[in-house]
């Protein structure tokens, strides 16, 4: 994160406005200031599907050369992701900072590394987890935004403005309420305020009022949601984050660390975190029930119980050189956390070019499981549902999906065992296997009879063979969009599909094949093609995203 000397910032009250049908830029007397882009055309092209799919997990064991295992004879792996989508940067230059996700929609804030001062903010449209969509997009041209939340049809972002050249700023730090009407930007007006400190670095809402935080020689400011009067305001040596949980409110202070404030500011009480925060890095806290989790940058993940203060226990990073050669990125320059989230009992952590690293909570305590295979410097991450919100630096915005089995499905196979077997699951001739749960394949070779309840992906090509059933209740992922793979089914063969089946790669049914989708609300997403040969049955009723059918 930049050390603020950020330029100008834009204000559109009193502004001159010049528009195009669907862009709006908004200048002032000296300079342009702010572009608006709700160009469905322009917008689709920051859609990037090229290694959307199944994603690889470099455990734990993988990475510190412990794991001697062939794939012979590995295991099948927990947590079958895959990587939906990535929304590209607005330009080469700018970095993804800072994601906030509401209901359908994730908001996403970039900023600039270097010397040029340029900020972003995109509306992403969620609502089809398979097909997202960019709404809105607005380009600040002279200044960084560093974090956002949304409320109630509004944008509040946090950033810097230059005040001595600026002739409405009163200071460094600065808030604005920007207006969102149907997915976009709206700015017939937007409300600024502004307080002490040389750049406003995060931001949280609390009830009918809003946070922010501002770095070194700033302070936590509280204002009014409507208004943006600041109501309240303490001042802290070098604040980097602010987090808020129901009437809760805790700083991250990288004098102090974690610090507690009641309504009115005051602080409660503190917890001391013995890391090192170097000047301008950006990290964050989270609440995780009556635990804080901090990201303390080389030391990892610090948590804290919050009641009584005492270290918990420090979530190491994990030495990703083995994940980054095999991604082809480079070794990991700023192996640091940036940012923590918590999403049920998984925790991950936002590791910079090291990756995005997913631990989970077994037995009381939080054990580290492997780095996700993604590429990009992950500077913050969001987890809600069953879903994972990536800020990738130049990469941009990474949505990925935890496959995470529901309980209704759970319920409904709960007869089957958990699968504990091979990654390579075969089944024989004349053989009947049933499984429940969520697991990672490399591939599958099915000529007997075989039933998988849950969520699970696959690597590499799967073949029904000859007058074998392949049924599946739940999700089904194969392959990557950059590395395709393809489920065949060949003469005499079933493929029931209960649930969605997506394919990075061909759906082949040779002749005498058939698939069968079963109940009312089926999916299939098949990013290759359906290739039939011969006398072939397409049963059933589904929902053809790609209308490859």
């Amino acid at each position: 994160m930049k050390r603020v000397s950020f330029a100008l910032i834009a204000f559109a009250l009193g502004s001159n406005i010049s528009c195009t049908d669907e862009t709006t830029v908004y200048q002032d007397k000296l300079q342009d200031d702010i572009v608006v882009e709700n160009s469905e055309s322009e917008l689709e092209g920051s859609i990037a599907l090229d290694d959307a799919g199944v994603l690889d997990i470099f455990e734990e064991e993988e990475l510190a050369g412990k794991s001697s295992k062939s794939s012979d004879d590995e295991l099948a792996g927990d947590h079958p992701l895959t990587l939906i989508a990535r929304i590209k940067s607005p330009s080469s230059t700018l970095g993804a900072t800072h994601v906030d996700v509401q209901g359908n929609y994730a908001y996403v804030s970039y900023n600039t590394a270097d010397d040029t001062y340029l900020g972003a903010i995109d509306i992403v449209d969620v609502r089809d987890p398979n097909r997202p969509r960019l709404r809105s997009r607005l380009t600040y041209r002279n200044a960084d935004v560093n974090s956002l939340v949304y409320a109630d049809g509004h944008v509040y972002v946090v950033g810097g403005v230059d005040a001595e050249t600026s002739v409405r700023a009163t200071s460094n730090s600065f808030i604005a309420k920007i207006s969102v009407s149907n997915a976009r930007f709206n700015i017939g007006t937007i409300i600024y305020g502004f307080q002490q400190g040389k750049v406003a670095n995060d931001v949280a809402i609390s009830g009918n009022s809003v946070l922010v935080s501002s770095g070194s020689e700033g302070s936590v400011t509280m204002y009014d949601r409507n208004t943006l009067e600041i109501l309240d305001e303490t001042p802290f040596a070098d604040l980097r984050s602010v987090s808020v949980n129901e009437d809760k409110i805790a700083v991250l202070d990288a004098d102090q660390g974690i610090v507690f404030l009641d309504g009115n500011l005051e602080i409660e009480k503190e917890i001391p975190v013995g890391s090192d925060f170097p000047e301008a890095a950006k990290r964050t806290l989270d609440f995780y029930a009556e635990k804080m989790v901090v990201a303390e940058g080389e030391k990892g993940a610090g948590v804290y119980d919050a009641g009584t203060g005492n270290l918990l226990q420090h979530i190491p990073l994990l030495d990703n050189t083995l994940g980054n050669q095999k991604n082809k990125i480079g070794i990991a320059s700023d192996n640091v956390t940036n940012a923590v989230a918590v999403n049920d009992d998984i925790l991950l952590m936002a590791n910079g070019s090291n990756g995005l690293c997913l631990s989970q909570e077994e037995s009381g305590s939080i054990e580290t499981f492997g780095i996700i295979a993604l590429e990009g410097s992950i500077n913050y991450v969001e987890s809600k549902g069953d879903y994972i919100f990536a800020a990738s630096g130049l990469e941009g915005l990474q949505i990925l999906k935890l496959n995470r089995p529901s309980e209704s499905l759970v319920e409904r196979c709960a007869e089957l065992p958990s699968y504990q077997g091979s990654a390579n699951l075969n089944v024989n001739g004349g053989e009947t296997l049933g499984y429940r749960g969520s697991k990672r394949f490399n591939r599958l070779n099915v000529n007997g009879s075989l039933l998988l309840c849950g969520s699970w992906t696959a690597n590499n090509n799967s073949t029904i063979n000859s007058n074998g059933l392949f049924e599946m209740n739940g999700t089904f992922v194969i392959g990557r969009n950059n590395k395709r793979k393809n489920i065949i089914v060949n003469s005499g063969a079933v493929f029931r599909v209960e649930g969605n089946l997506t394919i990075y790669g061909d759906l082949i049914l040779n002749d005498g094949a058939t698939i069968e989708f079963i109940g009312d609300g089926s999916v299939v997403n098949i990013f290759g093609r359906v290739r039939r040969s011969g006398n072939t049955e397409v049963k059933g009723t589904f929902s053809d995203i790609q209308n490859k059918f």
